[in-house]
């Protein structure tokens, strides 16, 4: 972009103005591309049409450009401590770094600890991310520990604070569940109309693959690929399926990292479960060669979870899956650690912090990837970076859509202009960049946020603690919808018999268990009473002197006159 087309961007000359025209651009949705006019005022998208005209409004001409929804990445982890780490970035670096890159609107992460109240977790991210966040927001929260507790604030959370997605994993030793754990979750998720978000990998074989390699004297970052195989992750995503699909409820299946995984995902979506899933920018990209690279830093730099994976092929077949609409969504899953904090695992690969950072760059990355390579379409890029996500947490068509009534958080695109990745000129933390030196079609040349200018051109005028919380509602049709009609037409019945009448045998020994209070947060341990004949694993053992049996004559020896294998001459 020349001198003279830059002044039609420079922030001060729009970024306190509530009514904005952008002229002549080619508007793109998820599902149509039309040449149009967009009128802009008091922070909503007021009209989209051709040759507008709208006295004292400001002018953007945005001729030969793409005009797009903002960006919305639904798995960001902003002010977080995570494998002894915290991360890079809180809600303002990271807020300020996606919308530089195109992104207006960003879901973080609440981790409550093992035992924790999940409703002061959620709280406490609200006050840090209320005051310091540049652009809107919404919070997963994640299910790290079960108890009916955790049932009723999951309730509330849903009912009273704007939340409609719950995140379990399979993985983690400190945060995973249980089979019977997740269904329980699922379960309520289904009760009130939640996303359940689930991050798939065989947390146990995991840990004793790590052990393994461990043992072997494998301690780099290689590690982590060869503990962590893909067959781990289409197991445990194939489980997660199952589990929803007998519990009824949708899943989410998150950091699609595999072929295999993926295929699990397309068998499951053919078969008409209901499945969505969402891979990293990274795993779309990048493979898990880096892992075996002989710097420690640059291998440590790319730890991320699940791994990248070793297949040449998987980067492009994740792409593809995006364009063919198995995968929906893709996101940057920004965990932003530095050097030193990878350091942590410098003789131990366990201990290497999990993540990447990536806000900045996911939209530039997936254009490149994505649209340039011709994987997919401008629409379909607006779908993956935006529109889906919103439909799946209820914010379609407010947010996601350039439409009258939407929200308007509008990005000027320019799908020519290229730009070079690098951590030196990057906004958001970390001091290493996954795509370092990657040339990337598609930049951002003017993004709004809720009606203000506050980015143009590379530079961020963003005010911090200018950004919302958005309430996400229960239920989103793009997943219960089909679910609530099936339980309507396929409902469980017992069969209309006669009752049965005939003679029942005696049971001579059984246990029965104690009930588990319905309102105690730790199930009771079962305690067996026994009947009928004696249970031998009882001792009547006493210290009192005198025993049960005392009453039956006993003798000092016995001699066997013919025991088995030959006859004894002593005593037995």
């Amino acid at each position: 972009m020349g001198d003279e087309d830059a002044d039609s961007y420079r922030p001060t000359s729009m970024a306190g103005s509530s009514r904005i025209l952008i002229r002549g651009g080619r508007v793109v949705n998820d599902d149509v591309t039309e040449e149009a006019d967009v009128f802009l005022e008091n922070g909503i998208i007021r009209r989209v049409e051709r040759d507008l005209e709208i006295p004292g409004a400001k002018v953007i001409d945005a001729r030969g450009k793409l005009v797009i929804p903002g960006g919305i990445d639904s798995s960001v982890h902003f002010q977080q401590s995570f494998m002894n780490a915290s991360t890079q970035d809180d809600f303002y670096s990271g807020t300020r770094a996606a919308l530089l890159g195109g992104t207006t609107m960003v879901i973080g992460h609440v981790l409550p600890e093992r035992d924790a109240s999940l409703l002061e977790a959620f709280e406490q991210m609200r006050a840090h991310a209320d005051a310091s966040s540049c652009c809107d927001y919404a919070l997963h929260v994640g299910v790290t520990w079960w108890g009916q507790k955790v049932r009723r604030e999951m309730e509330a959370l849903v009912s009273e604070r704007g939340v409609n997605s719950f995140q379990m994993f399979m993985a983690y030793k400190e945060l995973m569940l249980k089979d019977s754990e997740i269904y329980q979750t699922l379960q309520t998720c289904k009760h009130t109309g939640a996303v359940a978000r689930v991050h798939a990998e065989n947390g146990e074989l995991v840990l004793q693959g790590a052990k393994e390699a461990l043992d072997l004297g494998i301690s780099g970052p290689e590690g982590m690929e060869i503990s962590r195989p893909e067959e781990l992750e289409a197991e445990a995503t194939h489980r997660a399926i199952t589990i929803g699909n007998r519990a009824h409820c949708p899943v989410y299946l998150v950091n699609v990292s595999s072929i295999s995984a993926a295929d699990v995902i397309a068998a499951a979506r053919m078969q008409g479960k209901v499945v969505v899933a969402e891979t990293t920018v990274a795993h779309s990209v990048l493979s898990g060669i880096h892992y075996y690279h002989q710097d420690w830093t640059h291998a440590a730099a790319h730890v991320i979870a699940p791994p990248l994976r070793l297949d040449p092929n998987t980067p492009e077949y994740l792409i593809g899956q995006l364009g063919n609409d198995i995968i929906s969504v893709v996101a940057s899953d920004h965990r932003a650690f530095n050097r030193k904090q990878k350091a942590l695992g410098k003789e131990d690969f366990t201990k290497i912090p999990h993540g990447a950072s990536g806000v900045e760059d996911r939209m530039s990355v997936i254009w490149e990837r994505g649209v340039v390579s011709g994987k997919m379409d401008e629409n379909r890029f607006v779908a993956v970076t935006s529109s889906n996500a919103a439909k799946i947490y209820n914010l379609y068509p407010r947010k996601g859509r350039i439409t009258p009534g939407a929200d308007a958080d509008v990005v000027v695109w320019d799908p020519d202009a290229c730009r070079t990745i690098s951590a030196s000129s990057q906004a958001q933390g970390g001091d290493f960049n996954l795509f370092e030196s990657q040339r990337c079609h598609g930049v951002p040349l003017v993004t709004i946020s809720r009606g203000r200018v506050v980015c143009v051109n590379g530079v961020c005028s963003c005010a911090q603690g200018s950004g919302r919380f958005c309430p996400m509602p229960a239920f989103p049709d793009i997943l219960y919808k089909k679910m609530i009609q099936r339980e309507k037409t396929q409902s469980l019945r017992g069969v209309d018999r006669a009752p049965y009448s005939g003679d029942v045998a005696t049971v001579t020994n059984s246990s029965r268990k104690e009930p588990v209070t319905p309102e105690s947060d730790v199930p009771t341990r079962a305690t067996a009473r026994h009947t009928g004949v004696r249970d031998l694993h009882e001792s009547s053992f006493s210290l009192s002197g005198s025993q049960a049996d005392d009453h039956v004559p006993q003798r000092s020896s016995a001699r066997i006159l013919a025991p088995p294998g030959g006859r004894s001459s002593g005593i037995w």
